[in-house]
């Protein structure tokens, strides 16, 4: 099928970061920084212009998705970065896709291949229509085995309710550090922007999921942070996370953020995304 008749969903340029291993001479000269599970993360401009020298390695990239192209697939797509080709991403993850609307930017890691429909179907018990794939077949594919939102800390804050329950990925500048593992995000403070609360918490025992202990955070640092988004309900942070706010800062919390968004943090890393 032609792409231009294949549904169009989003058109926008790639976001900056990238996550990445790697090897050889793909990693020389590069500003690369360590993510809380071991992974480099360096920024998109650096390394796409060789896509293939990353054909193995593990990514995250963040773009408005351009075009969906099956049930289980959607392109991405920056000239500046990728040439005038987009690229493919195949969700794995065995979650559904579901692209998001207005724009909003999703995260998406994955390995980087060389794309046979063949193999792939196989190796991840697809079934995609030959028909939809032809002309991305031998060419560079992302197998996605995570797919979130990335939007704005000013676009939650804005309309909460969109995400709440759902896993984000949002980037921003650490601001109103409460805690060493409370502060704000905030995406553009020199525009009144509201900040997005964070809270790096760990789950309560007995939980199939623990964090690591809180990275070190500073001022105006750039991070990224992965977590889900929730209503800052005091009683039932308590009752699902083991807290370590003393008493003032409860307090302010509460007065200041009650009944607001708040993200709790399952990752927290340097972003590559420059300011």
């Amino acid at each position: 099928m032609a792409r231009s008749t294949k549904q169009k969903i989003f058109r926008g340029t790639l976001a900056l970061g990238l996550i990445a291993g790697l090897v050889g001479a793909c990693a020389e000269n590069v500003p690369q920084r360590e993510t809380s599970d071991g992974s480099t993360n360096v920024q998109t401009e650096e390394i796409a212009e060789n896509t293939e020298g990353y054909i193995g390695q593990i990514v995250t990239i963040r773009s408005v998705p351009v075009e969906k192209v099956g049930d289980n697939s959607f392109t991405v797509n920056d000239e500046q970065f990728f040439g005038s080709e987009p690229i493919l991403v195949i969700n794995a993850s065995g979650e559904p896709l579901l692209l998001p609307e207005d724009d909003v930017e999703v995260q998406v890691t994955g390995e980087v291949r060389n794309f046979l429909i063949s193999e792939v179907d196989q190796e991840f018990d697809l079934t995609l229509d030959p028909g939809l794939y032809e002309e991305y077949e031998d060419q560079p594919v992302i197998i996605a085995q995570s797919i979130a939102l990335a939007p704005e800390p000013g676009e939650i804050s804005e309309n909460p309710e969109q995400y709440y329950g759902e896993t984000l990925a949002v980037t921003g500048e650490v601001q109103d550090i409460q805690s060493e593992d409370t502060f704000t995000l905030e995406e553009d403070r020199l525009l009144g922007a509201n900040g997005l609360l964070v809270i790096y918490a760990q789950p309560k025992a007995g939980s199939s999921s623990q964090a690591a202990p809180p990275p070190t955070i500073t001022d105006d640092e750039q991070v990224a942070v992965t977590g889900v988004l929730r209503p800052f309900v005091v009683s039932e942070l308590e009752r699902d996370y083991d807290l370590t706010w003393d008493a003032g800062v409860q307090q302010q919390l509460e007065a200041d953020y009650s009944e607001r968004p708040v993200l709790i943090a399952t990752q927290i890393y340097p972003s590559a995304i420059p300011e």
